[in-house]
């Protein structure tokens, strides 16, 4: 029991370590080419790393056609629609101002879980969790929070919050629908269908196809590809099957700290109380959710939980 449990607790903070930097790497890159561009050729990397993958461990592609609609619509709502929205929302908001929005995530999918899955409803620990985790959200930004900041581009920010909204449906549908799904089969056709979309969104928007010219943007889809989507989504398809999509969703809390840490290390950013306080309080709210929250959920409901599809 405890490996599993150290095992699950490794994959999700390494899920947000890799999540968390992926917003810089974005911000990098949509300052050299479209961002439904860098989208498609994310996408494209990380399938063939996934496709590597799945040749390694023997695993076959699915072949019921029944599962198609459900993989089209997780390649959409969970990788080529939120990616694209705030790819496009980083040409217009801070890549930490877009990390911050998308830590929105767990309040939408807590809400949306609850009506549609019966192992996923809203408790007293799972809400508190969602406030502490949530204000320490603002507690790290609260020192940058300013007027100017927030209003420069509205649609920038609605755009990443849209994207939010996109990612919690689709952890929530993935958990229902797809749930029997290795996590490697689950994410290699949700990125073969996921960049399908991207590549004809290239052709209808962002026609002609412009090239990276920069060499570090070819690093940034790389990075953002091989681990941003390859990598990523094993830990992030394998989190939802052991723990389900409100207590996975909580890993976009650990983005902010993830930002602070990378403009310590790299733009010798000083630490305040705010980094203390904040992370305190994000790593409470996260305690609250997948421990006690989760503890309750099942103790409370035992005879609830869905039979697999």
């Amino acid at each position: 029991m405890l490996p599993m449990r150290f095992k699950e607790w490794g994959a999700f903070w390494l899920l947000g370590a890799i999540w968390g930097s992926s917003f810089l790497w974005i911000k990098i890159a949509v300052a050299d080419i479209g961002p439904v561009t860098l989208v498609a050729f994310r996408l494209l990397f990380g399938l063939i790393g996934l496709l590597g993958v799945m040749r390694l461990q023997a695993q076959p592609l699915p072949r019921s056609r029944a599962l198609l609609p459900a993989f089209l619509f997780m390649g959409l709502f969970n990788a080529t629609l939120p990616i694209s929205l705030i790819s496009w929302g980083e040409t217009r908001i801070d890549s930490g101002l877009a990390s911050i929005l998308n830590g929105t995530m767990p309040l939408f999918a807590i809400v949306i879980a609850h009506y549609w899955l019966m192992d996923e409803k809203i408790t007293a620990p799972r809400v508190l969790g969602l406030v502490l985790g949530f204000a320490g959200v603002v507690v790290l930004v609260s020192g940058d929070l300013n007027p100017g900041a927030l209003g420069g581009s509205l649609l920038g920010q609605l755009a990443v919050l849209a994207a939010s909204a996109s990612y919690a449906t689709a952890a929530i549908f993935s958990r229902r629908y797809l749930r029997n799904q290795p996590p490697v089969v689950q994410g290699t056709m949700v990125l073969l269908t996921a960049d399908a979309f991207a590549w004809l969104g290239v052709m209808g928007l962002e026609r002609p196809l412009r090239l990276p010219a920069l060499s570090i943007t070819w690093i940034a889809i790389a990075w953002l590809g091989l681990l941003g989507s390859c990598v990523a989504y094993l830990l992030y398809f394998y989190l939802i099957n052991v723990w389900g999509p409100t207590r996975t969703s909580v890993v976009t809390y650990v983005f902010p700290i993830i930002g602070l840490l990378l403009g310590i290390v790299f733009l010798n950013e000083r630490p305040g109380w705010r980094l203390f306080a904040g992370t305190a309080l994000i790593v409470a709210g996260i305690l609250m959710i997948n421990v006690l929250g989760g503890t309750l959920a099942v103790r409370r409901k035992p005879a609830e939980l869905p039979q697999e599809p």
